[in-house]
Formats: C-alpha cells, structure tokens, sequence
C-alpha cells in the first residue's frame, strides 16, 4: 500500500515537473525555425527532451543548438538574421527578443564551441548594441553584418588550412577611415543610396557621404593618419582615397564639405604629395600644403538660402591652404593664424582672429591604437577568430577592442588580445560550410566537399 502510495506521489510529482516545464517553454518567445539540416543535431530548451533539427522544426528563446561531427544546420530568426551552425558547434539563443518597430528589440547569444556562418537582420540594424554573442574569450558586437566566427583549439582550424592549397589572402583593410570619439548618432550614405549607421569604429569608404544629426560630432581617422573632425549637422563626402603605405606620394585624397564644420589635419598623402590632396565647396576649393586648418560652410557654400552673415569660413591653425574660387583667377594663400570669409554675396573678408570653435583640433584627439595595425597571427592560434564579409564588427575582451570592417578579419587570444592577422586564415576563407543564405545548401556542401567551389560560396 505504502509503495502505490509513494508511486502515486512520484507520478503526481513528475507530471507537475512536466506541467511547469511546458509552461516555461510555452511562455518562452519562438525565436525562429530550422530552414535546413544535415547529419545530427538537436535543438534543447531548458528542462525539455532535445529535439532533432529538421526542417521546420520551431527554435525557442534559451534553446542549446549542437551539431555534431559532419553536421551542420541553417536556422532563421523572426528578424530575418539566418545563420549557419558548424559542424561540431554548440549555440545558446540566450535572449531573444523581437517584435517589429519595438524599441527593446534585442539578440544574445553564446558560442560555446565551434563556429557559425552568419547574415545578420533587423535586430542589429535597429540598434548598435542590441545584437551580441559572447564567447569564453570575447563578445562579439554586432553591427549589421554578413560574418564568420570561430571558436578554434590548438589542431582543428590549423589541420582545416594544411588542406587548403591555395596561398593565405592579405587581410587588407578596405576601409578609407574609422570612426573615433563618437558623440551621438552618424549616418553614412554610400555611393548607391544604402544609407548606414556609424558607431565607434564605423568604416567609411569613397563615395561615402557621412552626416552628423544635431549635436553630433565625430573624428574621422584615415590610414594616412589624416585626421578629421566634424561638428553638429554636418555632410562630409569622401570623394576619392587612394593610399599605398609603401608609396604615399602616388596616393588621392580628395574631400567635399557639404555643409556644417569641420576642422582637417592632413598626414602622409600631404607629406608625400600635397598636389594630390584636395577639398572643395560648393563656393571654393582649398589646396593644402601639409595643413591643420578648420572649415564652417553654410548659406550658399551648403546650397541654402543666402542668409546675412551665411557663407564660407576658413582658417588656417597649422602650415598653410590656398584657397580659389569661381571668380578669382589667382589662388589666396593663407599662412597659419589667418583667416578667410567668402559671403553669400559681396567681395572676401580677411580675419585675423580665430573664429571660437568647440570641436576639437584632431591632431590633439586620442584613437584607438589598433583602428588599421596587422601583426602575424598564424591559423593554429587558440581564440576566437572572425571575418567580416560585409558590414562591422566589434570584437571586446576584458582589456581590449578591435573593429572590423568589409573584408577584414580579427582575432582574439585566450589571454585577451585582439589582433587583425597579416593574412586571412585560410580555414575561414575556403569555408567548404555553405552561407546562410545559400539558394541550395546540399547542393553546395556537396560540391564543396568534392573540391567544386561556386563563385558565390566563400567571398
């Protein structure tokens, strides 16, 4: 009697378990679903039985994604972010949180081990610090991005890249500029329209036009150690940068102020070949010779209304500028310690005080150390590795930061250095694992795997 007793009570006690083990998974948000797998992997929410991963199976918010050897998965999130789970990998969707146009939209994740390929969507559009995945070694900031990550030990990675014939690819930096000592919200459009926002280490390439919103400011630092500053409500368009650190005076640096103000240091190009250095208004073009001068553009120079005291400021703090414009004939060169104001109408005014300026001179502005540094990190490092397709990236250790622009890779090591490697490693750059937005993902592993590579696979 006393042992049906305990047996009811033990039933009784594990369909209770069961009960609230179903309403947590039921008050749980359905994170996405499965769009394709291969080989065997599970999906596990907290509490539950593990569920195979197939096709359309429904992921759940706090669900533990494993792959194992030979397996790999393709899921989909509510946001549009499809990512694609590595063979022997382990995913956690800690957080997530979505709903269209909600303000607290947010994604975390961990990477336990292994890697994942991944083209991120709305989440990390809608806000710079909403989308993260951390692993043992760093977090990963997302910024709106089509990117590889991977958690490597001491043989796998290396042992991936020995397979490899063909040689290791630069890891160059594409980007002209990085962003430094951002101060509210920067936008940049590019030369077809697809506007973007800019945070702290935001790439900016030619074409780019980069705006400032309403008491925003910002220092644009390029791989010429040419500095710019740009103040509140301003549009800046990077017109042309050509730069070879082996051969700086055959190198382009061609700029347009729009509108707004803007203080310049000029670097390498400028000491190489100052003739290949430019910027121009809509009023004037200044040519420099090795310069540190400041720019204020409004009324017509902005093409506004030409209001009273509206018009084109320079001033010149450091080396000299020659200034022309349409109705001149001859160049006016400005020393250090003088000005000049170009009106919407009327003759130029010289100024020999300093117009007051709150921004600051951008050769007194500290950046980070590492914006465009590359050092020797070989494919059998252990740490997190990831490559930036498109978009940017963040990678954040206890002591440091890296960014990572299109096309770029970086690294972070166990003991929580970060690093962009000379060269992308080879395991990540002949990934035979098809991208999350693969037309036909069997097909590709398949080919892959028999050493048939598409055009569209791995770049």
């Amino acid at each position: 009697m006393r042992a049906a007793q305990r047996r009811s009570r033990w039933l009784a006690s594990l369909a209770a378990s069961c009960l609230l083990a179903a309403a947590a998974a039921a008050q749980a948000q359905t994170a996405g679903e499965v769009e394709f797998s291969r080989g065997v992997g599970f999906a596990q929410t907290p509490g539950q039985s593990p569920r195979t991963l197939g096709k359309g199976l429904p992921l759940l918010e706090g669900d533990r994604l494993t792959t194992s050897d030979g397996a790999s998965a393709i899921i989909k999130l509510q946001d549009g972010t499809r990512m694609t789970v590595r063979p022997n990998s382990e995913l956690v969707l800690q957080q997530y949180h979505f709903r269209e146009n909600a303000p607290d939209n947010g994604m975390l994740m961990q990477l336990v081990r292994g890697g994942f390929r991944a083209v991120t969507g709305l989440i990390s559009k809608g806000s710079p610090n909403a989308a993260r995945i951390q692993t043992s070694t760093a977090t990963i900031g997302i910024r709106g991005t089509d990117f590889d990550a991977r958690l490597c030990t001491a043989r796998e990675c290396a042992q991936e890249s020995s397979q490899v014939q063909e040689s290791a690819r630069p890891n160059a930096v594409q980007a002209s500029a990085k962003l430094a000592n951002v101060q509210g919200e920067i936008y940049a459009t590019d030369a077809s329209g697809t506007r973007r926002r800019l945070v702290e280490g935001g790439s900016v390439y030619p074409g780019d036009i980069v705006e400032t919103a309403r008491g925003a400011q910002a220092v644009l630092a390029f791989r010429d150690d040419t500095r710019v500053t740009l103040g509140s409500q301003t549009r800046f368009r990077l017109d042309n940068f050509v730069y070879d650190d082996k051969n700086a005076g055959e190198g382009r640096f061609l700029a347009s102020i729009l509108r707004g103000s803007m203080r310049a240091f000029t670097g390498l190009i400028a000491k190489a070949n100052n003739r290949n250095v430019g910027f121009s208004t809509a009023t004037a073009t200044i040519g420099i010779r090795g310069t540190g001068f400041d720019v204020t553009c409004t009324g017509p120079c902005a093409g506004e209304p030409g209001e009273p005291n509206t018009g084109l400021t320079l001033w010149t703090w450091l080396g000299s500028i020659e200034v022309g414009t349409g109705g001149q004939t001859a160049l006016q060169v400005l020393q250090a310690g003088q000005g000049l104001f170009i009106p919407a109408s009327g003759p130029m005014i010289p100024i020999t005080n300093e117009p007051g300026s709150t921004l600051p001179r951008p050769d007194q502005v500290n950046v980070p150390p590492k914006l465009f540094s590359e050092t020797d990190v070989p494919d059998a490092s252990e740490g997190l590795f990831v490559f930036v397709r498109d978009g940017h990236i963040e990678i954040a250790t206890i002591g440091e930061v890296l960014h990572l622009g299109r096309g770029e890779a970086g690294f972070a090591g166990l003991q929580g250095d970060t690093q962009r490697p000379n060269f992308i490693p080879k395991f990540i750059d002949f990934d035979k694992i098809p991208l999350p937005n693969s037309r036909n993902p069997l097909l590709t592993s398949i080919l892959n795997e028999s050493g048939v590579r598409s055009g569209q696979v791995c770049k």
